[in-house]
């Protein structure tokens, strides 16, 4: 993990942020393994919790999976990491203090819970037109990562380690034993959520950066269920080099951004592929693709007919919530504003890069037609009328 410090190409304004950054980022890690050890101690019952049935909300970044995700965790037979839990305490030690806290700060009027909502506001208030981020809505857990530093957004403040790079590869390119371990750590983590929330919980994950380990999480949790959503590549890989522009500039790393846009198509050529792949190998009743239009313009009927597929019991209370976010969800608008252009992309280019992605879903659609699939259709083609719409595309 040596690699993990190098820096190339330095700047004195990385060299500046990386001088605040690192030592804030290990102080934070290393109370995370010191929570770790003290769960060993004191809350060693979490290794018994059995991780039941578990929901994955998976997808290429920027396909709809934070939207789905907070209107399933409305959902109260499920439970999910809130930003909170994942980024300052995934030891069950310091979500115990943490909720400790929060009970004494009530009992004073909240003066401490008004000084983290300002600076909640202020910290992370400039990312809100991206990614709808503040510490208490559900979040995605691959920052428990952090502390073994095999989180893929570390790509950001150490761009050149190809040990994180990896991790975009993970079913493919890790190594077997490191993939065995960070799967085992990782299952540690759900069994020590569900010690503080409930065993009897079923839990929601939502993670675009787990399309590279599906194979792996399904052989970690054979009974899992896999809810992938699907968007058009035009979309979204202008929108996720975007999403890290500003996180990029800030180490000072990439100035063009060509790498980035290089290793990124690369990225999600593997995603696509591999969801497809995997994914359709898995029993009909565990899996279901979802194209980001539906959840858009049929957000309830979608989940519905999502949650009968899957075998997960509906309740009144969340087909109420449901309906309230349908109307939501028609009118949503989103503030991030991209383009291919603004990263020296265009569609010609990236419809030949992704040529096999269109070519896989377009056969998932001709096998429903001679029923070989259960892929429901919204036949669309985009552009040229040459290759189908991945977003209007698989509908399982």
């Amino acid at each position: 993990m040596t690699s993990l410090w190098k820096i190339k190409k330095i700047s004195i304004k990385r060299f500046f942020v990386l001088t605040g950054f690192l030592p804030l980022f290990g102080i934070i890690q290393a109370m995370h393994w010191l929570g770790f050890l003290l769960d060993e101690v004191f809350f060693r019952g979490y290794r018994k919790i059995t991780v039941r049935e578990p929901i994955f909300v998976v997808g290429v970044p920027r396909s709809g999976t934070t939207f789905l995700h907070h209107a399933l965790a409305k959902d109260e037979q499920l439970t999910t990491f809130r930003t909170w839990e994942c980024l300052f305490a995934p030891s069950v030690t310091e979500r115990k203090i943490c909720l400790g806290l929060a009970q004494v700060d009530k009992r004073f009027g909240r003066p401490l819970g008004r000084l983290v909502n300002g600076l909640e506001k202020c910290i992370l208030g400039s990312l809100t037109d991206v990614h709808p981020m503040t510490l208490n809505v559900p979040e995605e857990d691959y920052f428990v990562f952090m502390p073994i530093l095999a989180c893929f957004i570390l790509i950001v403040p150490f761009f050149y380690t190809e040990s994180i790079w990896r991790m975009a590869f993970f079913d493919r390119d890790m190594p077997e034993r490191r993939k065995q371990w960070i799967m085992t750590y990782y299952k540690r983590c759900l069994q020590k959520h569900l010690y503080v929330h409930g065993p009897e919980k079923r839990l929601l994950s939502k993670n675009p950066s787990f399309s590279s380990l599906v194979g792996s999480l399904n052989r970690a949790f054979p009974d899992a269920r896999f809810i992938c959503c699907v968007r058009d590549p035009m979309k979204t890989m202008p929108s996720q080099l975007s999403s890290l522009k500003s996180g990029l500039e800030l180490f000072g790393v990439d100035p063009y951004g060509t790498v980035l846009k290089n290793r990124m198509i690369n990225v999600f050529l593997f995603y696509y592929e591999h969801l497809m792949s995997v994914l359709s190998a898995i029993p009909s009743d565990r899996h279901v693709f979802l194209p980001i239009e539906s959840l858009k313009s049929d957000l309830a009927n979608t989940i519905t007919h999502t949650y009968q597929r899957l075998a997960i019991p509906l309740d009144r209370n969340f087909v109420k919530e449901l309906r309230l976010e349908d109307a939501n969800a028609r009118f949503y608008v989103s503030k991030h504003v991209y383009s291919l252009e603004q990263f020296g992309l265009d569609e010609e280019t990236l419809r030949k890069r992704f040529s096999r992605v269109y070519e896989k879903y377009e056969l998932s659609i001709r096998g429903n037609r001679n029923g070989e699939n259960d892929f429901l259709v919204q036949k669309e083609r985009i552009h040229d009328g040459t290759s189908p719409n991945i977003g209007h595309a698989a509908h399982i």
